[in-house]
Parts: structure tokens; sequence; C-alpha cells
């Protein structure tokens, strides 16, 4: 989706029938039966339900390939082979072809990659959570998003270096749920690496930040987010916490941390005396990062956003086709072909 936004001609193979598994992951459903989870990732693209084991579906394929830059494809390990489809063969086939395979756990592992098993193994959850609580997972598919994301970057790269290299090794692109998830974990995964201790959860809290946590006002929660010392002087001043402001042992972060119970609850006791937008206005015009807890209703409101397509994507995309049918395109491409976008 994110390469049909940026102009790509995106053919969406799917199986006849039932097509892509998310069709079917519903309620809701609009009122063309399209369900919101297929309709969420699947604009910009045609559908056209291929049989890959039947050999005229195979030769639709194949006549794909001829014009295609990019292939992605997420089977498990020894599929395609079994269609007849070698993607190193077909590299050296087609030299402008680019192939781009994502799996859940690597190009060796056969099993299936599913967001909320990656989001177990990658650490997220182990780190997701109150810290006396349960292990938890994040409220997205965010390792199905990243590695989506990951995989658009990894295309675009090799877009622009087939010009120079041009080789079927450079052209073969592999990425792992597993891989983009744990590399996700980006500062956490350094902090353990560097003290050599396993990462905790903290909750809404910040394991090198002070105060950069979720707080109750007398009507509805809200977050502030201090990255800096002079931030956290503003921040303080702003509460009416005078104190806090003069004492030294909070004029760093890292004393901040050292007394992050104190400072913490002294803000707490505050923040819960007014309504959030008071303290809202009272921090912004201090400049300290902050904000209210918004339901997912409000948030979108905004952003451009459809029942049909979705949140929009930001410049330069462009949502320029709704998301198919299963095989709402099917005979188009088999006639056209590529030519089929000219035609729709």
């Amino acid at each position: 989706m994110i390469l049909g936004d940026l102009g790509a001609d995106v053919i969406k193979v799917e199986r006849p029938g039932a097509g892509d598994d998310t069709r079917g992951w519903g309620p809701p459903f609009d009122q063309a039966g399209q369900s919101a989870y297929f309709l969420s990732v699947n604009r910009n693209k045609l559908s056209a339900a291929v049989t890959m084991t039947d050999p005229d579906g195979q030769a639709l394929v194949r006549r794909l390939l001829v014009d295609a830059d990019v292939v992605v494809d997420n089977f498990l390990p020894g599929t395609l082979e079994r269609w007849g489809f070698r993607p190193a063969e077909l590299l050296e086939r087609h030299p402008r072809l680019i192939w781009c395979t994502i799996t859940g756990f690597g190009s060796d592992s056969d099993r299936p990659g599913y967001d909320f098993v990656v989001q177990a193994e990658s650490g997220w959850m182990a780190i997701t959570g109150e810290p006396s609580g349960s292990p938890m997972k994040i409220g997205v598919a965010l390792a199905d998003v990243i590695a989506g994301k990951d995989a658009a970057v990894a295309v675009l790269a090799a877009l622009v270096q087939r010009e120079r290299t041009p080789e079927p090794s450079a052209r073969r692109l592999s990425i792992s749920l597993a891989h983009s998830a744990t590399a996700a974990l980006v500062n956490v995964a350094q902090n353990a690496l560097v003290s050599g201790r396993e990462a905790a959860r903290w909750g809404n809290a910040h394991p090198n930040l002070v105060p950069y946590e979720l707080f109750e006002a007398a009507d509805r929660p809200l977050v502030i987010a201090v990255g800096s010392d002079a931030q956290f002087a503003a921040c303080v001043r702003a509460l009416g916490l005078d104190a806090l402001a003069a004492d030294e042992r909070c004029r760093t972060n890292a004393g901040r941390l050292a007394h992050r119970e104190m400072i913490v609850g002294a803000i707490r006791e505050r923040v819960r005396t007014q309504p959030a937008a008071v303290w809202l206005a009272a921090l912004e015009r201090a400049g300290v990062p902050c904000g209210v807890v918004k339901p997912v209703l409000e948030a979108l409101q905004a952003v451009e956003a459809s029942p049909l397509t979705g949140v929009a994507p930001q410049a330069p995309g462009a949502v320029r086709r709704p998301p198919p049918a299963l095989d709402q395109h099917g005979a188009l491409v088999r006639t056209h072909g590529w030519n089929a976008f000219g035609v729709v």
C-alpha cells in the first residue's frame, strides 16, 4: 500500500474464493461486505484471483513478471518453488526485477508470521504493561506495520541501487517481522546491551527520563514528557511546584532518575487538583511537551480519514483507488496485463 500511495501500479494476486485472509477478519464489515481490517491496508491496488497451482494461473503470473519492477510475496519457504517459481532464476531472467519476501522469522524458518507471536518473542511484551502486571501486547499490529515499512524502504533503496548494481543478489530482498520488531526496540535494546541488565516493564513511565509518564487530572488523563533540564524547570514552574524547581537534586536528568518517586509523587498530587485543560494551557505556554489521552475517534478528527480508504497518506502519497473486491480486476489483468491500469 505504501508503494501504491507513492504512485506505483500494484496488482494484488489472491487465491480464488477466499482471497486475502483479512477479508474475513470482521466484523466490522462495511455495506459492501468488506472487512475494516482489509480496507485499512489495501487501497491503490487492483485485485486478480489466481490459482497458483493451475498452469493458466502460473502463465499469467509469468506474463506479469516480464514488465514488473517489484514482486512482494509472503509465502512460507518452499511454497513458490513447488509451483515452479524460483526467485533466483527469475531474477537472472529479468534483469530489472526486484523480489522482496516478507517472512515471520526469516527465510530459513517455516513458522507462520503472526504479529502477536512476534510481539511475544521480540521482547515487546516483556516491556509493555504495568510493572506488577502481566506482559502485554501493543494495541496495534505494530510488528506487521513496521515490517511493511521496512519492506517499502528496502524496495525503494533497491530501485535506486539496481541502476548501479544490477546483480541478482542485490535485487533479492528478505524482510522478517521478527527482525523488524527486535530492531524497533532501539533505545530499550541499547539500554540492555550497555548495562547488561534485562529490560523491565515501566507501564506509562520511561526508563531514562523523569517526568515522562501519564498523570490523572481532575477530569481526564494527560501525559507530560520532559526531555531536557530546561523543560523540567519550565514544567515544575508551570505546575506551581517551586520547591522542585529550586531542588538541586532535580536539576539534571540523572538526579531526577534517582529521585523518581519524590518528583512523580509531587506532580501527581498537583495535577489531580485541576482539569486537564488548565494544565495543558499552562504547560504549553511554558513549552513543555504534553497532551491528553484521546480515544481513537477523537484522534482521527485531526487527520484526513475515510471509512473506505483509511487514514490518508502524508505527501507525496495519494489515494487514487479504493480497496478492491476479490478479483474485481481479474478479467482486465488477464486481458491487458499491466495496461489494465489504463482502462480501470
